[in-house]
């Protein structure tokens, strides 16, 4: 007995024992890299092709236009019964209440990933406010997680939770490097082994793997073909700071009021009378709002930003604010889906606001800037904010200017309520 608390005799050096470690991990990280990317675009290309039949095949048979006020309030209305039905019948019901889940979080029973996706790809396709993100994070670290503690009982549950996380971020954005962000800002201050690069290693294997496979098989792209900006000056920086923090304050009336929406809706209790109210009101909102304020935003932003100048500054205000109260309806409800992409759009209705009552101000500058207020308040990542905001300017003299546009920003969300809840329904902080 007393051999077995002596120390090993043949040790490995102290500099070996990390490669020891991490080497092993190459393999399972590629296979949930490459798993966890093929599943987010199998579910984005199901919902595409749903999305046409129901958005144009149907109504081109019925002879009703796609996008008229009556078809998009019974669209939305019927994508409510439908989630709502997989919701009540479907075995797990499709994960917990969505406003108490953020990005990542502990694994969910196996059981519960086909409903889950399901329930997700009905909302895509329907044209609920919502992204993808949060479904297919959650269903690849269920999956990974039960996989891998079945084939590599040793490895720690943990690190599939780990791989899962940084593969579908990678995959979602087309880069590791989104993931190295959000991996890096979730170990601050969390005690363990190795340094942060070695803690990191793994992950950022496995986004390499997801963001390669998107980029080999769909090539993603968040470049909004805006004019670059060259030479930033002290206007730049005004402006800048200015609608960052106006935009995060925007941003913040969703969270001082999703509590109160969400406990309208709870009060309903059951999914099948939450859900088709909630589709009935995205759907009123949707006409209100048109076919730009409908879908998770990301291909519809792109339109908005490709015609910069062309929208009036009332057209902008209400596209921001509709989404804005699209969002917040959808995410209280109950159907499932994230909120990172819809806030994209609100940042970008909202920075083309601020152009166009100004518009001495970059057309980069403003909707980059916007983008990183709203994710601020309604994500509180941020890492993730201020690479969202990069990416979409596309230049890389914006940085500069987002750093420092962000810290007053965050001043005014720190603290403040999130776009999320605790599952007594009080509004985290």
């Amino acid at each position: 007995m007393a051999a077995d608390h002596a120390p090993p005799p043949s040790s490995p050096p102290a500099h070996e024992a990390p490669l020891r470690v991490l080497l092993p991990l190459v393999l399972p990280a590629l296979v949930v890299g490459v798993g966890a990317g093929l599943l987010f675009l199998g579910i984005s290309a199901l919902s595409e092709e749903f999305q046409d039949v129901l958005w144009h095949d149907l109504p081109d048979a019925l002879g009703i236009g796609g996008y008229s006020s009556l078809w998009i309030i019974t669209m939305l209305t019927a994508t409510g019964i439908a989630v709502g039905l997989v919701i009540w019948k479907v075995p797990g019901h499709a994960g917990p209440d969505p406003a108490s889940e953020g990005l990542g979080g502990p694994p969910l029973a196996p059981m519960v990933v086909p409903g889950l996706l399901l329930a997700s790809a009905l909302g895509l396709a329907g044209g609920v406010s919502l992204g993808p993100e949060n479904p297919i994070i959650a269903c690849n670290i269920a999956l990974a997680y039960w996989l891998g503690r079945k084939a590599a009982p040793a490895v720690p549950g943990a690190v599939w939770v780990a791989l899962a996380s940084a593969a579908t971020i990678g995959a979602l954005f087309g880069t590791p490097v989104a993931a190295a962000l959000v991996i890096s800002e979730a170990l601050t201050g969390q005690p363990g082994p190795g340094s942060l690069w070695d803690r990191l290693f793994a992950p950022l294997v496995a986004a390499g793997a997801g963001a390669m496979t998107t980029q080999l098989l769909a090539e993603p792209s968040f470049d909004l073909g805006l004019p670059p900006l060259t030479d930033p000056g002290w206007g730049d920086l005004l402006a800048a700071v200015v609608i960052a923090s106006a935009a995060a304050v925007f941003g913040l009336a969703s969270c001082y009021l999703f509590p109160y929406v969400h406990a309208a809706f709870r009060r309903l209790r059951h999914p099948m009378v939450m859900l088709p109210l909630g589709g009935l009101v995205l759907g009123l909102l949707g006409a209100l709002g048109g076919q730009l304020t409908l879908f998770k935003g990301l291909e519809e932003v792109k339109e908005l930003t490709s015609s910069v100048g062309a929208w009036s500054s009332g057209e902008l205000a209400k596209f921001a604010v509709i989404k804005l109260l699209a969002l917040l309806v959808a995410a209280s409800c109950g159907f499932r889906g994230g909120r990172i992409f819809p806030a994209v759009f609100i940042g970008a209705a909202f920075g083309l606001l601020a152009q166009a009552l100004v518009p001495e101000v970059h057309p980069a500058v403003a909707v980059s800037s916007a983008v990183l207020g709203v994710l601020l308040a309604t994500t509180r990542q941020g890492w993730i904010s201020l690479f969202t905001g990069a990416v979409l300017a596309s230049s890389p003299a914006m940085l500069a200017l987002l750093c420092l546009a962000s810290l007053p920003a965050w001043l005014i969300v720190t603290g403040r309520p999130q776009l999320e809840l605790d599952k007594r329904g009080n509004a985290l902080r």
